[in-house]
């Protein structure tokens, strides 16, 4: 697979790295990159803002709220979350999240880790969430988005996320921090930058670097991100923006 390059070594939002993901599926069809980004909450397609986010929190401390166009759950990302994109050409979902978990579960084994998927396209180990992954049907490709928690904030996720009470008991947990760890608290000995080049390395049998026309189209698509229609959905209110 090839590994996907940035030119330069500016600092980007999320929704660029999700627009990235549309770009190298229509224009590559497949892909392979790593990308850590300031403190920012991503929410799911369906995903009720107002309920899921704490947005007087947010604005506070200058955490930035993106909304993607998978599925599934809140997460809350900083520069000790690796996010991971794993785009291929189209199959079936469930063989593709197989194959994606399947090589994560194995890398971090090399690591020393005890890595296990679970149901929830989950990688845990010891019995706790170390990545969480969502999946996006393009039309040109299929992408997994994921997490690698390395070194987390979890006092900032605390606040900066609020699923309700329900949601919780369904998965048997008080809180969202008594389901996931970062690997440096199970021993971990290596860097953020040391483990996304692990990854690059152990996924990636080549690498390009995107063009200044590719930058161009990946700008044009984060539009479709930022747009607070998008955002908010219909039911929008001024409590953020």
């Amino acid at each position: 697979m090839n590994g996907i390059l940035l030119p330069g070594g500016e600092e980007r939002p999320l929704s660029f790295y999700l627009a990235m993901e549309e770009h190298v599926a229509a224009a590559y069809g497949s892909g392979f990159f790593v990308w850590r980004v300031a403190p920012t909450v991503i929410i799911g397609r369906n995903q009720d803002i107002y309920s899921e986010v704490n947005l007087a929190y947010c604005r506070e401390h200058g955490i930035d709220v993106v909304r993607r166009k998978s599925g599934g759950g809140c997460v809350f990302a900083d520069k000790g979350n690796i996010m991971i994109s794993y785009i291929t050409p189209r199959r079936r979902v469930e063989n593709v999240f197989s194959e994606y978990l399947d090589r994560l579960s194995s890398f971090l084994r090399t690591l020393g880790f005890d890595a296990v998927t679970s149901s929830n396209n989950d990688v845990c180990v010891g019995g706790f969430k170390v990545s969480g992954n969502a999946f996006f049907v393009h039309p040109d490709a299929d992408i997994v988005h994921g997490t690698l928690l390395h070194s987390l904030d979890f006092g900032m996720m605390e606040r900066a996320i609020t699923p309700s009470v329900e949601k919780l008991g369904k998965h048997g947990v008080q809180s969202v921090r008594q389901r996931v760890v970062n690997l440096v608290s199970l021993g971990l000995d290596m860097g953020p930058e040391e483990l996304e080049e692990a990854l690059m390395a152990a996924f990636c049998d080549s690498r390009a670097m995107l063009s200044p026309q590719d930058m161009k189209a990946v700008e044009e698509i984060e539009r479709t991100y930022t747009d607070p229609a998008f955002l908010f959905g219909k039911a929008q209110e001024n409590t953020y923006i």
